[in-house]
């Protein structure tokens, strides 16, 4: 099988064989400059940079970047992106892996997916598929949670173990599907309708484990992210680790950065309720505590307005006797007004008597002094006589007199009687 005789060859160690290939590749590629398409970027907790340099062939070059030229990339490294490496060739010697040991990186262009990634999340967005006005509440209190994930991937086991760890009441029903391959889209899509006709569930998780921008390009799929929002349930997205965005997350209700941040966003604590139970069952302890202490001190304020039987009667029975008192005063005091109204009054009706008396005395007088002066006695005095009949007829005129009459004549002294011997009418002469 071989020409080269046996014991004519150089036996290796691995290791010393590595170490070899490493020297002749560091002599023979000291320093080279490769341009490819990012794919599988991950940054470890030491700085260090890890991640597959990609052509258009399908072709990949295991690449490492160590913390200090990390820190010297003038931009944010992302799966899809066109980069130009410079650095040099080694074997890793513990997995025998051909590597490049990047020095430096500088961005050339978006990749062919990543482009794509770009134009269709633009077109999507023009039809409102993003709108955050479009986004559902997610349930507070789910009771079944349907999870749309691939059942051998690592996501179902990390989303099945933080539901029981976290809220072990809540149901979840697995959806099974493919996460990644061409009928990766078509398989979605279905489970996403599938959770929403069957099983009665609250809330739809679609999640899997991360992975590169080729690995994750099932949940950028068109169909996928129109299934998606089309749910008639909410659904919680957690694709891939945090750094990773699929254009499922930008249609979801809510984006989770992983398949267990989801599943935390999906469900509350149980721990969390029972402690916000337990906060409000104080509150409301304390709150009755409150409240029958007020009742007790109102019952105790009126326990002390409320005196005994005797006390109560004592009590009013003076507050009478005090209004008897204050009612008596107060007639006296009326009374006394009401009096010296009443002398007043009798002064004034004295006085006004008088003064009606003195008028009326002195308009008798003023009258009497005229009827005097009219009295026929005082006209007889003055020499006159008063001439009438032997009935007492006043004869004040000549007419009516007959011859052989008899008269009276009366003066101030005493009277007479006479006999008509003539009469002699005004004008004649005797």
């Amino acid at each position: 099988m071989f020409d080269t005789p046996p014991g004519s060859l150089q036996v290796w160690s691995v290791a010393s064989l590595l170490l070899a290939v490493s020297d002749a590749l560091a002599a023979r590629f000291s320093a080279v400059a490769v341009r490819g398409e990012l794919s599988g970027w991950s940054r470890a907790a030491s700085g260090h940079c890890y991640f597959t340099l990609k052509d258009a062939s399908g072709a990949g070059l295991r690449c490492a970047m160590f913390r200090r030229a990390a820190q010297m990339v003038p931009f944010a490294p992302a799966d899809g992106q066109q980069v130009e490496l410079r650095g040099r060739l080694a074997v890793y010697e513990a997995r025998g892996e051909l590597q490049l040991v990047v020095e430096s990186m500088q961005r050339v262009g978006a990749g062919n997916l990543y482009e794509e990634f770009l134009r269709l999340r633009a077109r999507l967005e023009a039809e409102g598929l993003f709108d955050p006005s479009r986004k559902r509440p997610i349930p507070a209190f789910p009771r079944r949670i349907a999870v749309v994930t691939s059942p051998s991937g690592a996501a179902i086991h990390d989303v099945l173990t933080t539901l029981a760890r976290r809220a072990g009441h809540i149901e979840a029903l697995l959806v099974p599907t493919l996460v990644q391959g061409a009928a990766a889209p078509a398989e979605i899509a279905r489970a996403i309708a599938s959770a929403n006709q069957d099983g009665g569930a609250d809330l739809i998780v679609l999640c899997r484990g991360g992975g590169s921008l080729e690995d994750l390009w099932a949940f950028n799929d068109e169909r996928v992210v129109r299934a998606v929002r089309g749910s008639r349930l909410p659904v919680v997205c957690g694709v891939g680790h945090e750094t990773d965005i699929t254009l499922a997350d930008l249609a979801a209700d809510l984006r989770a950065p992983t398949p267990t941040a989801a599943a935390e966003l999906a469900a509350p604590a149980r721990t969390d309720l029972l402690r916000a139970l337990a906060q409000q069952e104080d509150l409301m302890r304390r709150r009755l505590r409150q409240r029958l202490e007020g009742a007790a001190q109102r019952i105790d304020t009126l326990a002390l307005r409320l005196k005994l039987p005797a006390q109560r009667v004592g009590a009013e029975r003076a507050r009478l006797a005090t209004l008897a008192q204050r009612h008596q005063a107060t007639l006296r005091q009326a009374l006394g007004l009401r009096q010296q109204e009443l002398q007043h009054c009798s002064a004034r009706l004295t006085q006004a008597a008088r003064a009606g008396c003195q008028r009326q005395g002195d308009q008798l007088n003023a009258r009497a002094a005229r009827l005097s002066a009219l009295d026929p006695a005082q006209v007889l005095r003055r020499g006159y006589a008063w001439v009438e009949t032997p009935e007492g007829r006043a004869i004040v005129s000549a007419q009516g007199l007959a011859k052989g009459q008899s008269l009276r004549a009366v003066w101030v002294d005493g009277s007479a009687l006479a006999t008509v011997d003539e009469v002699h009418p005004a004008g004649d002469q005797p």
